[in-house]
């Protein structure tokens, strides 16, 4: 049987539908006859198939899908009910709504970013933020860049470039996200790498025999995505910082996921502060903005006033520098952690850290009355008790206890790939997490209850 395809509309009268005028006001004429012709395309296929031609009204309607579908972005919202609070893969910390306002003002306006008010003079984008992050970490200066492994790289290059020699105790020798080691950060660095200690102990006296003419640093890195237990040993930041002062030499932390928070309060095992590593006589410090502290992606540099204005000469740090975006949200989430009274529930980051497991089993008692439906008969839905994690290589070891929605098959042959699928179709993609045959939806982050019954109404 040959196909027939005298009966399809032209594109000149699928243009001359409503739907079509409504997509070119919306994207152009240009796109919506692109758009018109790819669906004419699509037609042609099933018509080939055997089906009867649509009429031009339901092809114009089409057209104009396929254009609102394209002009998604590809970066959607979800319901993150993994468990873990800071999901690389989702972008880490959320934002607090000041934090959001700020970074829109920003993005709406001409701001005062490298303009001093005071003098009408050129200003230093820096100045936003040194002495609110000053204030908060005892710290006698403060940049910052684009991110932590950013920060690292131009402090190294800073201090130590040109083959001086760094050293690190080896069970420091971390890699982060992605496959980047510290090793090859120092490389790229221009420093040369000092290996001292063993993977499990290093003494402080390796570090004085490691010490010659050469050295130009000593680096201390917080392995916060692994913990050595057993027979372990390893030099704290005082031990450290007092050698490096008597031997004139810097002493660099990086704390990675840095929080200015005792984690102790949320349940969690101790995890050095920024104030505590500072107080303790490390010389400069760099941190992550995305992760603990709750913010955006960027990277703190802190320490003594002439260490930081070396690393600002450095000709890298322009290359390496924060957006205004980015300086208007920090400033705000910096702000927040002046009210210790109201910190933990404006910080998202913090009010899902300090949520208790008593208000979680309530949310989901009222939460599993509201969805069996939407997943029965097929499924059995149930509470469950669960462990959250920090997440973003921040205690890998250490859960927080939760409670989560489980829902698992009736009938073995119904799939839970099929239905996790599914999930990510909805206008806000859900994302749990599977375990035991059983795919649990952990509450601890999840604020908009209603939001999150009302997305399950579309699901197929």
């Amino acid at each position: 049987m040959v196909a027939d395809f005298s009966l399809l509309p032209p594109v000149n009268a699928i243009l001359a539908e409503r739907a079509a005028k409504e997509a070119e006001a919306e994207f152009g004429h240009s796109a919506t006859v692109d758009a018109i012709r790819a669906t004419l395309a699509d037609e042609r296929i099933l018509i080939k198939a055997g089906r009867t031609p649509r009429t031009s009204a339901v092809l114009a309607m089409m057209a104009l899908e396929r254009l609102e579908v394209d002009a998604q972005s590809t970066m959607r919202a979800v319901f993150n009910l993994t468990g873990t609070i800071l999901h690389t893969n989702f972008g880490r910390a959320q934002l607090p709504e000041a934090a959001i306002q700020n970074a829109v003002n920003a993005m709406r306006n001409a701001v005062s970013l490298e303009y001093d008010l005071e003098s009408g003079e050129r200003g230093e984008r820096d100045d936003h933020l040194r002495e609110l992050i000053c204030e908060l970490t005892g710290a006698e200066d403060a940049t910052l860049v684009n991110n932590n492994a950013a920060a690292v790289l131009l402090v190294l290059n800073t201090l130590a470039g040109k083959q001086g020699e760094s050293i690190i105790s080896r069970g420091e020798l971390i890699e982060i996200g992605g496959a980047f080691r510290m090793p090859d950060i120092m490389e790229s660095a221009g420093c040369k790498l000092v290996e001292v200690g063993t993977t499990n102990r290093t003494h402080l006296a390796d570090y004085e025999k490691a010490i010659n003419e050469e050295t130009a640093l000593l680096l201390k890195v917080h392995t916060s995505n692994y913990r050595i237990e057993g027979f372990s040993s390893a030099v704290t930041t005082k031990e450290l910082a007092a050698l490096a002062a008597t031997r004139h030499i810097p002493l660099m932390e990086d704390l990675g996921s840095g929080t200015l928070v005792n984690l102790v309060t949320f349940g969690l095992p101790y995890e050095p502060t920024v104030q505590d590593v500072i107080k303790a006589g490390a010389d400069i410090v760099t941190f992550s903005g995305d992760k603990l502290l709750g913010g955006v992606q960027a990277g703190f540099i802190i320490g003594k006033q002439e260490l930081i204005a070396r690393v600002n000469k450095n000709p890298m740090k322009r290359s390496l520098r924060v957006d205004k975006v980015r300086l208007a949200a920090l400033e705000a989430v910096l702000r927040a952690y002046r009210n210790e009274e109201k910190r933990n529930t404006a910080i998202p980051t913090l009010r899902y850290l300090s949520r208790n497991q008593s208000d979680i089993a309530h949310q989901a008692a009222d939460l599993c009355a509201k969805i069996s439906e939407f997943f029965q008969p097929a499924y059995h839905v149930e509470i469950c008790p669960c462990n959250s994690q920090v997440g973003s290589g921040a205690m890998p070891m250490e859960t927080l206890p939760s409670y989560g929605i489980s829902v698992s098959p009736v009938d073995p042959t119904n799939s839970l790939t099929e239905l996790a699928y599914r999930l990510r179709q909805l206008p806000k993609p859900v994302i749990g997490r599977m375990h035991a045959n059983r795919l649990v939806f952990d509450l601890r982050c999840l604020d908009d209850t209603n939001g999150f019954v009302n997305n399950l109404d579309k699901l197929s």
